[in-house]
This record gives structure tokens, C-alpha cells and sequence, in this order.
């Protein structure tokens, strides 16, 4: 037999065993591979989500923060004032008349003791002619009474006479004791008389002084019919016109030709002044300075004007007097300014803002205006504390402050803080005293800048 037919052949249905290990290989890398895709994936949001729960459990509340700056030490403080006239007179007719000539007008600059119009006053030349014969007759009155007082005083002398010589003939015997009474008698009526006499020149002489008393007023309101100005300046208001008639007030009765908007009155001015007179070189403006800053007001501190209708110009005032009380009402000191006018560019009635400039050797701190929080317990401020554990955590500490001048953005605070501290603007709900936050400074945020522009 042959060697080709020893050979025997293979079983159709054997695998070889390299094969089976091939593929068992294959199997387990396939299991191995979907375990792989199925379970990371998983344990990745496993850890995730046990991330996420860990950072919820420690998150904490962000507030915005700012810092406590100090406020400037020289405040600009405006307000606003009114401007009046140094000094005004209104000007009234001390004699009833009419007018007979009117020598001034509204704008008209006058100096002191100039005329601005002259009266007719026929009643109070009527006056003077009477007192001048209330003088006379008091005069003549006062004549008649010397006249009877030298009388008197001679028949005193002649009864002195007669009781001198009966007083020797009653010694004698020549004549009776009651012829020498009588006489007596007669002496001390005498005298009587003279004293009487006396009397009645003293009151004839003070008739005379009274009626020379009232001839002399007469005549000075007299002097009254030329209405003169009190004082050098500008005629504002004119109400009388030639043939007016001035009442007993002094005033003129008629409608007004004249008033201070430029208008002509529609009623009878009766009782109304006849010239009104400012003096306006020199003006005095008013202001009334609120009570956080009017300790620092006194005489003698300038401050600077300006005026909305005068752009870039800028005038120079000084304090002359305060009221040193403040208004139970407003709660202001009433301040007196005077401002030069020379040129009378600026007019009394006019509206300006007063810069004031106040030095303070120890200016307070200054905080947001928003980080202030108004609560039952009155005012306070968040401040941010270091707190346990580090990480640029903060702890919020609610401190009692109290407010000083508001610059709108930002707030002096008079107590409760100090400059360099941080503090929570915008505090929300979360924001009580003790909670932990984590502080963030926005942009705009870095705390009060302390400026000087008061209100």
C-alpha cells in the first residue's frame, strides 16, 4: 500500500482549535468593549451629579460690594437765593393835594432830597393861614393879661400903701380897728389878684408857645407838598400822574399808570404808594442754609453767585448777618449776603445760585447711597467681616449708622462706619446679619467717591 492511501481524511464538522481561540478573543474584546462604552459614560454623570449636588450644598449668596471712601475736606455746597434791593423806600405824600407836577419817572436814577413830583394842597394852606391867626390871637390874648397883671400889681402897691399908714393911725388911736381890717382885707385881695394875673400871663404865654407850635408843623407840611426822595437810586414804581389826587393816607387815588410788570392797573390804586425807590449798588440776596451746614455759616465768608441767565460768569458775595435761629418750619438758618452791583447789571427779584465752600478738618466717610438699608431698627449698613474657613468669604455684620449730607450718589455717614471698610450695595433679602456671602466689586462699584457737590 501505498503512502498516499494511509492518508486519512479530516471530519467535516472540526474547527481547528486556533480558530476557536481567535474567536473567543474577539468575543471577550466585544463585551469588554460594550462594558467600556456603557459604564463611563454613566460614571461620568454619576460623579457629575454628585459634583453638582456637593457645589449646590456649598454655594453661597454673591453681593455686590463697595468700599467706605472718606469725604472730601472742602464741600461745595449750593443753594438757592433771592435777590433784593439793598435798601427800598416806598414813598408816600404827608400832605392831602393833587398833583401838580410829576419830575420822575420809573428807571430814573435820583439822588437824595431830589423831588419827584409837587402838590397843590389848598386845605393845608387854609391850615397855615389859621394857625397863623390862632397865633395872633393868642399873641393879644397874652397882651391883655400883662395889661391886667400891671394893673393889679399897682392897686397891691396902693393897698401896702394905705395899710402902712393906717397901721401908725390905728396906734394912735385916730382911726378904728375895723377901718384898719378892712384895709387888711383889701391887701391880701389885692395880692390875691396880682397872683390870679400872674397866672393868667403864664397861660397866655403858653397859648402863645402852642399856637407858634402848631403854625410851625402847619407850615413844615407845607414843606411836604415837594415829595423828595429819601434816599439815592433807581425809581421802580410810579403810581400817580399830574392831577391825581393824594388822600389823607398819602397815597394816590386813581388807576395806576405804572406797576412792576409793566402793566396798566385795572382798578383804582387807592391808598397806593406814589414812588417807590431801590438803591441797587449794593444788592442782598437771601438764602436759606439747611441745618446740617448752618453752623459753619457766619459773617464775613464769602461765597461765590451764579445766575442761569449769565453762563459762565461767576460773581463774588460775602456773608453780612444770619438770623441765629433756625426756621421751626424748614429747619434753615436765614443768611444775608451782599453783593456788588456797580454797573446794575443784576436786578433785585433775580434768582441765583450761591456756591458756598465749607472746610472741614475732619471730614466723615462716605458710603453708596444704595448700600443704606431702612429697617424697624432704624438705618444701617451691611459690612463685610472675614469669615471662618477663608476662600475670600465674607460674613455680613448689620451696623446702626447715622446719615449726614446726602450728595445724591453718594451719603455721609456721621457714625457706624470708617473709611476702608467694605459694605453691600443693593442688598437683597438674603443680606441679614450673620449669612456668609462672597463678595463681588461690579464695575462703578469700588464704593462713595466723597465728592463736594452738596445739596
Amino acid at each position: 500500500m501505498s503512502e498516499e492511501q494511509n492518508v486519512q481524511p479530516g471530519h467535516p464538522h472540526h474547527i481547528p482549535a486556533g480558530k476557536i481561540a481567535l474567536l473567543v478573543i474577539v468575543m471577550t474584546v466585544v463585551v469588554v468593549a460594550v462594558w467600556l462604552g456603557g459604564y463611563l459614560p454613566h460614571r461620568d454623570r454619576e460623579n457629575a451629579a454628585v459634583a453638582a449636588a456637593k457645589e449646590v450644598a456649598d454655594e453661597v449668596p454673591l453681593v455686590t460690594t463697595a468700599i467706605v471712601r472718606q469725604a472730601v475736606a472742602d464741600v461745595d455746597i449750593v443753594l438757592p437765593g433771592s435777590v433784593t434791593a439793598v435798601s427800598e423806600a416806598s414813598i408816600y405824600a404827608r400832605a392831602p393835594g393833587y398833583v401838580r407836577k410829576r419830575l420822575a419817572d420809573i428807571g430814573d436814577h435820583v439822588k437824595a432830597g431830589q423831588i419827584l413830583a409837587e402838590l397843590d394842597t389848598p386845605d393845608l394852606d387854609q391850615e397855615v393861614a389859621q394857625a397863623r391867626a390862632a397865633l395872633g390871637q393868642a399873641k393879644q390874648q397874652l397882651g391883655m393879661a400883662r395889661a391886667s397883671l400891671v394893673q393889679a400889681e399897682a392897686q397891691r402897691d396902693l393897698a401896702k400903701a394905705t395899710l402902712a399908714r393906717y397901721e401908725g393911725l390905728v396906734k394912735d388911736g385916730a382911726v378904728a380897728r375895723q377901718e384898719y381890717e378892712t384895709q387888711v382885707s383889701s391887701g391880701k385881695s389885692a395880692e390875691a389878684l396880682v397872683t390870679a394875673q400872674q397866672a393868667n400871663v403864664s397861660g397866655g404865654q403858653d397859648n402863645v408857645s402852642a399856637a407858634q407850635a402848631n403854625l410851625d408843623r402847619v407850615i413844615a407840611l407845607q414843606e411836604f407838598k415837594n415829595v423828595r426822595s429819601p434816599l439815592a437810586g433807581v425809581v421802580t414804581v410810579r403810581n400817580v400822574d399830574v392831577g391825581y389826587l393824594i388822600s389823607a393816607n398819602g397815597g394816590g387815588q386813581g388807576s395806576s399808570p405804572s406797576t412792576q410788570s409793566g402793566t396798566v392797573a385795572a382798578t383804582p390804586a387807592a391808598g397806593n404808594e406814589m414812588f417807590r425807590v431801590a438803591q441797587i449798588g449794593t444788592l442782598r440776596v437771601f438764602v436759606g442754609v439747611p441745618q446740617s451746614a448752618a453752623s459753619a455759616m457766619h459773617p464775613g465768608m464769602t461765597a461765590t453767585l451764579t445766575f442761569a441767565d449769565r453762563p459762565g460768569k461767576e460773581y463774588q458775595a460775602k456773608v453780612t448777618r444770619t438770623s441765629g435761629t433756625l426756621d421751626p418750619t424748614a429747619r434753615t438758618l436765614l443768611t444775608e449776603l451782599q453783593l456788588p452791583n456797580a454797573d446794575g447789571k443784576l436786578f433785585p427779584g433775580m434768582y441765583a445760585s450761591v456756591h458756598f465752600r465749607n472746610h472741614r478738618d475732619s471730614p466723615p466717610p462716605t458710603v453708596r447711597g444704595d448700600a443704606l438699608i431702612t429697617s424697624a431698627s432704624g438705618m444701617q449698613v451691611a459690612v463685610l467681616t472675614d469669615a471662618a474657613g477663608g476662600k475670600g468669604l465674607k460674613k455680613i455684620h448689620l451696623t446702626p449708622v447715622q446719615p449726614g449730607r446726602d450728595y445724591g450718589a453718594d451719603l455721609e455717614i456721621l457714625s457706624g462706619v470708617v473709611a476702608g471698610q467694605q459694605v453691600v450695595v443693593n442688598p437683597s433679602d438674603l443680606v441679614r446679619e450673620g449669612v456668609v456671602v462672597r463678595p463681588y466689586a461690579a464695575p462703578g462699584a469700588a464704593g462713595g467717591s466723597g465728592r463736594g457737590a452738596g445739596r
